[in-house]
């Protein structure tokens, strides 16, 4: 009997077998993912995964032993190569076919290739999957000097992990600061300063011209700016594109990613998508947007379960992200781009500070180091349209969840 089938074992996916179960869902539910593991969390990958030689288990979202008493039929290491919409089923790599009556995408997103030579291709590594980040574990222990190749979260997460090892590691960054994309240029210098620091070498407006493999094993890396690293270990982190491939295949829309309404239902009203590969409406963008972070995921998964459910439910959670770098833990609220203001609250120095962030006189974001408390006010904020005044910001004797009052 045709249920639900869901495609990606992401958070994602995984989210929406647990809220569908939790929302009174009693159909069948499949689950078809590529890699041939059980859902697994992906954030400990690039730190404490490899900083504490964690058994692969730890990382698992439930043991095997719980899908079954879900009654989720689990297609591991199988992937989907078509969905057939007129028929509503998906047609796997073996050959067989899952029927369904609402199918859930959450493929997530593919990883940018480095431009390197063919015959060195084998030699980059990435952080994306466990069996990525098993590769490079397997290595590290005979590794002494690494580039890193983005000066994005992933990047320098696996720079801060490496260098707390011991390892000497190089990071090279096309532009003119770290996290570029993410923070503030306050925030970037902040950590580039700590990244520096702890003894990471951080090259800005530096990429890859060539990368050629010495006898010994080593790499020799010669970077735009006419340098020539050796290396032990060659790690990319220069950004990831959506997985769009099948919903195109099956004539979904897709622009910047499979579009999906405010419900995260595409056009087909049997179809919803979530995750990294997800363009989806937002309110506080304004636009349509696609959002990569694990809560993006969750929320986004607990609102097509709820949909399925029966209930009314709209994607409108405030967006949030962290980041875990030395003693640092970054974390952002809310979408700042075009924001025109700063206001900073606490000192720099201190290692404990937050920053809002304005559009005219509208709170849009805020981005803290170790001030969870702050994190989690401002989610609060942002999420009822509350925006302290300026002053009230930089004050850090203002309460800010007394301003919920308001």
């Amino acid at each position: 009997m045709a249920g639900i089938v869901i495609i990606g074992g992401g958070h994602a996916g995984f989210q929406c077998i647990d809220s569908l179960r939790k929302g009174g869902y009693t159909g069948s539910i499949a689950l078809i993912d590529a890699e041939p593991h059980l859902p697994y969390q992906r954030p400990p990958l690039s730190k404490s995964y490899l900083l504490d030689g964690a058994d692969p288990n730890t990382l698992l979202f439930r043991a095997e032993s719980w899908f079954a008493e879900q009654s989720v039929a689990l297609h591991l290491g199988r992937r989907a190569e078509a969905i057939e919409r007129a028929a509503k089923q998906v047609r796997l790599d073996n050959g067989q076919t899952i029927a369904y009556d609402q199918l859930v995408l959450a493929p997530g997103a593919q990883l940018r290739p480095l431009a390197v030579p063919e015959e060195v291709a084998g030699d980059v590594h990435y952080i994306k999957s466990l069996d990525d980040i098993n590769g490079i574990r397997a290595r590290l222990d005979a590794v002494e000097e690494i580039v890193v190749v983005g000066g994005g979260f992933i990047g320098l997460e696996f720079a801060a992990t490496a260098v707390k090892l011991g390892k000497r590691v190089t990071v090279l960054v096309r532009g003119e600061r770290i996290l570029a994309q993410s923070v503030t240029p306050e925030l970037s210098a902040f950590m580039q300063a700590r990244h520096r620091e702890q003894g990471a070498d951080i090259r800005l407006h530096s990429r890859i011209e060539t990368v050629t493999r010495r006898r010994e094993g080593r790499l020799t890396v010669t970077t735009s700016d006419g340098r020539t690293l050796a290396c032990d270990l060659l790690v990319a982190g220069i950004g990831v594109t959506p997985d769009t491939r099948l919903a195109e295949q099956a004539g979904l829309d897709c622009e910047q990613g499979i579009l999906v309404d405010r419900h995260c239902r595409t056009r087909d009203p049997s179809i919803w998508a979530a995750g990294d590969a997800v363009c989806c409406e937002h309110p506080m963008a304004g636009r349509r947007t696609r959002i990569e972070s694990v809560q993006n995921a969750v929320d986004q998964a607990r609102v097509i379960a709820a949909n399925i459910c029966g209930e009314d439910a709209r994607y409108d959670a405030v967006p949030w992200f962290w980041s875990d770098q030395y003693e640092y833990k970054l974390q952002m609220a809310g979408l700042h781009q075009g924001y025109d203001r700063v206001v900073q609250r606490g000192d720099m120095d201190s290692g404990k500070f937050t920053l809002f962030l304005y559009r005219g006189e509208q709170l849009i974001a805020v981005h803290t180091v170790n001030k969870p408390a702050d994190h989690m006010a401002a989610r609060k904020l942002l999420a009822a349209g509350i925006s302290p005044t300026f002053a009230e910001a930089a004050d850090e004797g203002c309460k800010l969840n007394a301003l919920l009052k308001r």
